[in-house]
């Protein structure tokens, strides 16, 4: 797990493929602080496995389908990409919970500056549109970040000066590919709603709500009278005996 704060811009050194998998050797410093081998590295959001440590850097493997998922592939040797180690239990939590399973990409669309701050907007796809939300959090490249707008089919934030000096997000231009990873949190509110893929309707719908949520007549009088709530309706609708009767 990660917070989305980056500790180093570290460097490619080299991408070896065999096949459609590989290894990725990267140039750094701060990170190999503590690191041992197997420990987790997020490199540009991509959680990564350490294999090998070097005196200035480390060695991970990289699996296709992380190849698939993310612009990994398309790095060169120095680039510069973001790194930050796993969150420590002792560490402070300063971004947003980020797992480093990236959910697909995305391309910088445009960059504008504004005073102090530059307002990036980033084109997707809408499945992972979908779970982006204005004031929610999202994470580009690995780099915790608050979402300022949504479309149809983009979303915006904006960099503050720190951000652009610490991360990669600002040597990105137009057309340029990013790795993007939805709010965890969002994911599993999705899952346990039960809404498909495709966004169609789910086992809930309206009645269910009415039936077993704050609206309930019944309930509003439990609570108007004082009484304790019936089993599947305290505070709402998410108990297991409702989860159970509805099959989720």
């Amino acid at each position: 797990m990660f917070t989305g704060i980056i500790e180093e811009l570290g460097q490619i050194r080299r991408i070896a493929l065999q096949g459609s998998s590989g290894q990725i050797a990267i140039r750094a410093r701060k990170v190999l602080e503590g690191t041992q081998i197997g420990d987790s590295i997020a490199v540009n959001g991509i959680c990564l496995t350490v294999v090998s440590l070097q005196a200035d850097g480390f060695t991970a493997d990289v699996m296709a389908e992380t190849f698939r998922r993310s612009n990994l592939g398309q790095g060169r040797p120095g680039d510069r990409v973001n790194l930050e180690r796993a969150m420590s239990a002792k560490g402070r939590f300063g971004g947003h919970l980020v797992s480093g399973h990236i959910d697909g990409t995305g391309n910088i669309r445009s960059c504008r500056k504004e005073e102090n701050a530059v307002w990036v907007t980033v084109e997707t796809e809408p499945e992972i549109l979908r779970l982006i939300v204005k004031k929610g959090s999202i994470a580009i490249d690995g780099i915790s970040l608050t979402v300022a707008a949504v479309g149809e089919e983009w979303f915006q934030v904006s960099i503050i000066p720190h951000t652009g000096e610490e991360t990669t997000l600002l040597k990105k231009k137009p057309g340029d590919q990013v790795n993007l990873e939805n709010d965890i949190i969002g994911k599993y509110v999705e899952r346990l709603l039960g809404f498909s893929r495709a966004g169609q309707g789910t086992a809930w719908n309206r009645e269910m709500i009415r039936k077993e949520g704050t609206d309930n007549k019944e309930e509003a009088s439990e609570r108007s009278e004082g009484r304790p709530m019936s089993a599947g309706r305290s505070k709402g609708c998410l108990t297991m005996e409702f989860l159970k009767e509805y099959g989720i």
